[in-house]
């Protein structure tokens, strides 16, 4: 199934359009709001509960942006709902939410969270929650084996692969050896089969996903588009761009 023409139809808003002087911060339900309204795609990543659910969140663990601590792997989902924002009224939301909350009026696409051990829980309720969700949604990771579950256990719905061109131990600690030099150039390719990529733009131009797209006809979404030389970067080598901090 190729990717369909709504993926690439309008910039995509990173973690939805959050701006801290205005008290949206990124993943919570105002930033999916103002996204909505300004007709934007909308970016979001899922972590893992400790009873399964699939929240919006894009660290594993709380403190950065909002009150409390502790793994979200460790907490159950209603514990989670309860965490309030920074400076905010606004609660964690689950996946299930934010598919309320949208009701099909953009696209959604969900990056997924992995901490590269093989467990697919979260696809699994990713799956359970976009099945009877009849708006647009796409999902993405950069972990191969999360895109491998994508595909087996939602392939009705787009799914694409999230990359960069050099994975080190610093920057990927969970991730063995082997599976950051399985990263690199889309190795995977021929197992995930990705229907899309997504790229880091200050990596482009870059022969894998020049390949990936012209060769293959795969849709190149890049991120994360923050200033005037990346936009420009974004519009000469992707076909649209994941982006924030400012509006296109």
């Amino acid at each position: 199934m190729p990717a369909p023409d709504w993926l690439t139809a309008r910039p995509v808003a990173h973690r939805g359009l959050h701006d801290r002087s205005r008290g949206l911060i990124e993943n919570m339900p105002g930033a999916a709001l103002a996204a909505i309204e300004s007709n934007f795609a909308i970016e979001c990543d899922i972590q893992l509960t400790a009873d399964g659910e699939a929240m919006v969140h894009h660290d594993d663990e709380l403190g950065r942006l909002t009150e409390g601590a502790g793994a979200l792997l460790g907490l159950t989902s209603m514990a989670l709902k309860e965490v309030r924002f920074k400076d905010t009224p606004e609660r964690m939301m689950s996946l299930a939410d934010l598919c309320i909350l949208v009701r099909g009026r953009v696209p959604i696409i969900v990056e997924v969270k992995s901490h590269f051990d093989g467990d697919r829980r979260l696809v699994k309720r990713m799956a359970e929650v976009l099945k009877s969700y009849a708006g647009p949604a796409a999902g993405m990771s950069f972990d191969p084996d999360q895109v491998m579950a994508l595909r087996e256990l939602i392939p009705d719905r787009p799914r694409g692969i999230v990359a960069e061109s050099n994975y080190t131990e610093a920057g990927w600690p969970e991730a063995t050896p082997a599976q950051r030099a399985g990263m690199r150039h889309l190795k995977h390719a021929l197992k995930t089969r990705p229907q899309f990529v997504a790229y880091w733009v200050n990596d482009l131009p870059a022969p894998a996903p020049w390949i990936a797209r012209h060769l293959f006809g795969l849709p190149l979404l890049t991120w994360t588009v923050r200033t005037a030389e990346q936009r420009a970067r974004a519009g000469r080598y992707a076909d649209q761009m994941i982006f924030e901090g400012f509006r296109p």
